[in-house]
């Protein structure tokens, strides 16, 4: 498996740049809008977009979509705020599509 720093990594299915750690995958039980997402508690090399309210499946929440810093791919959003306080545990984590990632093997 392909690493970054010694640890398994995702990458922009694009343009190759390393995105997150195996390690901060959290989920793989996730829906956006080309499919299945993962969530992830950290990731790398993303620009974080506008700040917007957003109706979703489980609840309206404060996101801001996130761009692959090298290529400007958009992968998906992060959780910015939850207004519904059963949802706040993904206050600050990150979406990304699992058809704009790719894992390195």
């Amino acid at each position: 498996m392909a690493e970054y720093g010694g640890n398994p990594f995702f990458s922009c299915r694009n343009c190759k740049n390393p995105l997150a750690l195996r390690e901060d995958l959290l989920s793989k039980k996730f829906v956006a809008k080309s499919g299945a997402a993962y969530m992830f508690s950290h990731a790398m090399n993303v620009i974080v977009g506008q700040k917007e309210d957003r109706k979703m499946i489980t609840g309206v929440f404060s996101v801001a979509d996130i761009y692959c810093s090298n290529c400007g791919q958009e992968l998906g959003w992060k959780y910015i705020r939850a207004y519904d306080p059963g949802q706040m545990f993904k206050e600050g984590r990150l979406l990304i599509e699992r058809a704009k990632i790719v894992k390195m093997y």
